[in-house]
């Protein structure tokens, strides 16, 4: 590809990049949860009841002060996706991004605001005015709540701004503003305009998320069921943070009122119920499409897969892949990272695959009907500790184990009648010897040889951008016939997936930003050729 002419983004690599982002604020929101859980549930009477111990006036201080501090990712989430956007997605001076992002976000709703008090209908603190023009106070300003969804619209519109104005050169006697400076200056301007518009378009853009909404709900036991088996049949394009973030934060994931407001997303309405003082119980329509719904598969599931690949395997292989399918177990049980176990099977069998997934919404379906109310976000142990067994045997949670018990054998028995009966390449029945990777480089905190993944990539000068999700590299290259798969998987590249002929993701796992910041540095070490593109980071 010509250095002197762009790279074309199609809408499918626009969409990958934008779901990306999402991962800095729901990784935030993941921890935030358990803070919230554990506070929440250790501070509560029926705990206290059980636990005297925990009644300690200095514990419950503690449990307090996690609740309050978990609470933060919630209050402030659309914000953080605001910025979280442009920060993810501007190829230079993200820091300015960021910043913009957070400018973006406050003008668009104080243009609101000036709208709806021009109107007359603002101030008020009559609460049917303010429901019936869906006004929250959002960061101090009575405006219309837009949620997620227009989170991220000015995040999009913040990132295209950035890429079009940071370099900008302005006259000489305007030239202070010109540069990134001029990037928070035409936000202001733009998004202060947009506002001005929000209180005539919002209602079609609500009209269409209830709608979604309601054709979900109106799906019965199978609307958590399409909902799990979709998720993880976007997984390996990447694109499964786009539904997930719809059902997690939107009307389309249910609207409840929880302590006198009005609370729309499955995720959302379960943390405002944990954090409500006089909520007793979760929403199972909100848990359904949660935590609980992943456990059969990732708790039972995918080990019993993982062991079907191992009693497959040529016997004298089974300590070569050992370790890797017991880590992919403990990433999987422990994490809520799936990728390293779903990556051994889904190139090579992807019927396996496509069972798994619905298998996987089953699993939520089945939760569901048993009236299990687990939330939060991974699926995890750690979920169905704090979520579960910490808020008593309301929850239901001594069903799990039950459930992915039966997951298990259930998937052990088809990996291993499929495996064997139709001689799939699951790792250590391969043909050829296992090849082996060449030892870390001294000083590797990722644990990866990654100069020789950086070969196996075509070399430095191959590379047109680079960045990375939860467990992948996400690059875009010159030549795609130079990016040497096998070897890329010898060095413990879980998958490779080329998306076209330029854009490619290599699956690593759990170590993926590791892996991503030693190859930044070697990229810095070994510039491009003269005649490559841009690094993007």
């Amino acid at each position: 590809m010509p250095a002197s002419r762009k790279q074309r983004v199609t809408l499918w690599e626009f969409f990958q990049s934008l779901g990306k982002t999402f991962m800095l604020p729901v990784a935030l929101l993941s921890f935030c949860g358990i803070m919230l859980g554990i506070g929440s549930s250790l501070s509560s009477r029926d705990v206290i009841t059980l636990l005297p111990a925990v009644g300690n006036p200095v514990f419950q201080l503690i449990f307090t002060w996690m609740s309050k501090v978990g609470s933060f990712g919630f209050s402030y989430l659309p914000v953080m996706f605001a910025m979280a956007i442009p920060l993810g997605m501007a190829r230079d001076n993200k820091g300015v991004a960021a910043f913009s992002g957070f400018v973006g976000f406050v003008v668009l709703n104080l243009a609101t605001n000036f709208y709806l008090t021009t109107k007359g209908i603002l101030p008020s603190a009559d609460p049917l005015v303010l429901k019936a023009n869906n006004i929250q106070n959002i960061l101090g300003i009575q405006s219309i709540d837009t949620g997620i969804l227009g989170a991220v619209i000015v995040g999009i519109i913040v990132y295209l701004l950035h890429e079009r104005f940071n370099t900008i050169r302005l006259p000489d006697a305007l030239a202070f503003f010109g540069g990134t400076r001029f990037v928070p200056i035409v936000t202001s301007v733009v998004l202060g305009l947009c506002g001005l518009v929000v209180p005539l378009i919002w209602p079609w853009f609500a009209a269409g998320i209830t709608g979604l909404g309601r054709l979900i709900h109106d799906a019965g036991i199978f609307g958590p069921m399409i909902f799990g088996t979709g998720e993880r049949l976007l997984l390996p394009f990447g694109l499964q943070h786009i539904l997930v973030a719809i059902i997690r934060f939107t009307e389309a994931g249910g609207t409840l009122d929880v302590c006198g407001r009005e609370v729309s997303g499955a995720l959302t309405i379960f943390q405002a119920q944990l954090s409500c003082p006089t909520t007793h119980g979760f929403a199972e329509s909100a848990t359904q499409f949660l935590s609980q719904g992943k456990m059969p598969a990732f708790l039972g599931g995918l080990p019993g897969a993982a062991l079907a690949m191992y009693h497959c395997a040529k016997p004298e292989n089974r300590h070569k892949i050992k370790g890797l399918l017991i880590s992919g177990v403990v990433a999987c049980v422990v994490g809520g990272t799936t990728e390293p176990i779903e990556f051994l099977f889904l190139f090579v069998a992807p019927v396996l695959y496509l069972l798994h997934a619905v298998l996987t919404g089953l699993g939520f379906t089945v939760m569901s009907l048993l009236g299990v109310t687990i939330g939060n976000t991974d699926g995890n142990i750690i979920d169905f500790v704090v979520f579960g067994i910490l808020h008593g045997t309301a929850t239901k949670w001594y069903l799990v184990p039950v459930v992915a018990a039966i997951w298990f054998v259930g998937y052990y028995a088809i990996f291993r009648f499929a495996i064997t009966r139709f001689n799939i390449k699951t790792p250590g029945r391969e043909s050829d010897a296992l090849p082996v990777a060449t030892p870390a480089r001294s000083g590797s905190k990722s644990g990866y040889n990654v100069p020789e993944i950086l070969t196996a990539l075509g070399g430095a000068a191959n590379i047109i951008t680079l960045d990375n999700c939860i467990t992948r590299l996400r690059l875009s290259v010159h030549d795609m016939s130079r990016v040497d798969d096998a070897q890329l998987k010898a060095h413990r590249a879980i998958g490779v997936v080329h998306l076209n002929e330029h854009n490619l993701q290599v699956v690593i796992g759990p170590q993926v930003q590791s892996v991503k910041d030693e190859l930044d540095s070697l990229l810095r070490q070994q510039p491009t050729a003269s005649d490559s593109t841009p690094l993007t980071v």
